[in-house]
């Protein structure tokens, strides 16, 4: 089934992935490209949205996308950065602010009778970020909207089905921009909402099984949302020809080998787990640095799953549970506007000695889309709800060398807080949570005995896509009773500290 498509063009705004996630949550089905790499089939596109950008329309380094083979031929709406671009050089004017324009702002003023403002009333709230601003529409410019500080808040382009807008509809501060963007792409541009988690699922399962045959697929398992629903679909489609590899690396949570095993043998799946604590413990011996722990880990986990793939005969093809926003910072690290925050160990495949083809069946979905195909699947809510835990798991949550005995201590902390977030009804209203085993010891008193003991840091954040979180309000009788219960039950700890910070300018782990 061919869907119709929205082409987000990114000018390298740190909102361009939200514009995405809120098309697709009209089940709407878009991609991202860089401004300077328009698709060739861009044909196949039925309506074009420009992003916002850090730069200026004034400035040397001003962003010149080829707009030749869209404009006034398909449906256009340029938000903030696009919306100055089309007026600074299509006859209009831009200048700069006489105020930074940032933050909440409300319309006074909106046309009568115009589609793109359909259910939205004089007053709505949006969200304003540029520090240039629109002086005088372009050529053709009809205004649409203003707010008191911005006259030429929104506009159209009389003859052409092209909108601008000097907002951002993406946010979650403007409350009426998900039926803006409904306004515009279901209404004006007509397209089409055919993306579901069910479409998905029968599209996905038929490409794999046309794509695999009966050639035989090797992927490992972390017990994570993301492998997980990568394992249903290629189970759905190619059975017993999936083999999944799940390694205990020896800093995974307390228990979780057995208890995620146990899970996914009901599932149906053809899993074999390797406890490989040992050999993972011996390469991170003595190494303090995160980078080189997560090196040491990277090269262990390969050569581990490597001695594992070869027990299967004839084995082609690696499965992966690569999502979009791994492929979009990755791809922009090859020219796109948008800064590179990290690289992603799946993304680009694995050493040329494993000699196999590479399937990434969620390469296309945000991680909320994952869980929604999840669920249309009807797997385990436990499992989908699970928060993110890092790849290299406990060992970046132990700042400094690790140890077996430091492990134990950070498994036992850590259960007993997740535990607790459970019982208290909390676990669900936190995006990722955990514990930092520092390295500090301080004095502490117990029974009448002075200690020197172990410092830990709880962390619990509430985020979206996990780009920026803010730290979460825990209730002080609930942290209360978990420090307690941690200092008398964790042998090693006496002092347990709640970290406070947002990201930016943190992030959400430690190292």
């Amino acid at each position: 089934m061919q869907h119709n498509k929205v082409l987000i063009l990114d000018f390298g705004s740190q909102y361009t992935q939200l514009i995405a996630r809120r098309v697709r949550e009209l089940n709407i089905y878009c991609e991202i490209h860089p401004f300077n790499k328009i698709p060739a089939d861009s044909d196949s596109f039925k309506a074009v949205i420009l992003s916002g950008s850090p730069n200026s329309v004034r400035g040397e380094d001003v962003l010149h996308p080829d707009l030749s083979k869209i404009r006034g031929k398909k449906p256009m709406l340029a938000v903030c950065y696009g919306a100055q671009y089309l007026a600074h050089f299509s006859g209009g004017e831009v200048a700069e602010s006489n105020t930074r324009e940032y933050g909440r702002a409300h319309l006074n003023f909106i046309k009568e009778n115009e589609d793109f403002f359909t259910g939205i009333s004089k007053g709505s709230q949006v969200w304003m970020s540029h520090s240039d601003t629109i002086k005088a529409l372009p050529t053709n410019g009809v205004l649409l909207a203003s707010t008191h500080d911005v006259e030429n808040a929104a506009y159209k382009i009389e003859g052409e089905t092209t909108y601008a807008i000097q907002f951002h509809p993406e946010v979650y501060h403007s409350t009426d921009g998900r039926q803006l963007l409904e306004n515009f792409l279901v209404h004006i541009a007509k397209v089409e909402q055919d993306w579901t988690p069910q479409s998905f699922v029968e599209e996905t399962v038929d490409e794999l099984k046309a794509k695999l045959g009966n050639d035989k697929v090797v992927l490992g398992l972390s017990g994570g949302v993301d492998s997980s629903v990568a394992a249903m679909l290629l189970h759905k489609a190619i059975g017993k020809n999936l083999y999944c590899i799940f390694v205990n690396n020896g800093l995974l949570r307390k228990n979780e080998f057995t208890d995620v095993l146990t899970q996914y043998e009901g599932m149906g799946l053809n899993v074999k787990g390797v406890d490989a604590s040992a050999r993972f413990l011996e390469a991170l011996k003595g190494l303090s640095d995160p980078e080189l722990k997560r090196k040491a880990i990277g090269k262990t986990f390969i050569e581990v799953f490597d001695d594992e793939a070869h027990h299967i005969q004839d084995v082609k093809w690696l499965a992966q549970g690569t999502i979009y926003p791994d492929v979009i910072e990755s791809v922009s690290a090859t020219g796109g506007p948008s800064a590179t925050i990290k690289s992603h160990h799946n993304v680009g495949g694995l050493p040329d000695f494993m000699k196999l083809k590479i399937v990434e069946p969620l390469k296309a979905l945000f991680k909320d889309e994952v869980r929604r195909v999840g669920a249309s699947m009807n797997m385990d809510k436990q499992l989908l709800g699970r928060h993110p835990f890092p790849g290299p798991g406990l060992a970046i949550r132990i700042l400094g060398d690790l140890t077996e005995e430091k492990v134990r201590i950070l498994q036992e902390v850590d259960a007993i807080f997740i535990n607790n977030l459970r019982t208290w009804n909390l676990y669900d209203k936190v995006w990722q949570a955990g514990a930092m085993l520092l390295p500090v010891n301080s004095v502490g008193v117990m029974g009448d005995e002075r200690t020197y003991e172990k410092c830990v840091a709880l962390r619990a954040v509430e985020s979206t896509d996990g780009m920026t979180a803010d730290w979460v309000n825990l209730p002080y009788e609930f942290l209360q009773k978990t420090s307690n219960e941690i200092i008398n039950k964790v042998k090693g700890v006496n002092r347990v500290v709640y970290d406070i910070s947002s990201k930016p300018p943190a992030t959400i782990e430690w190292e």
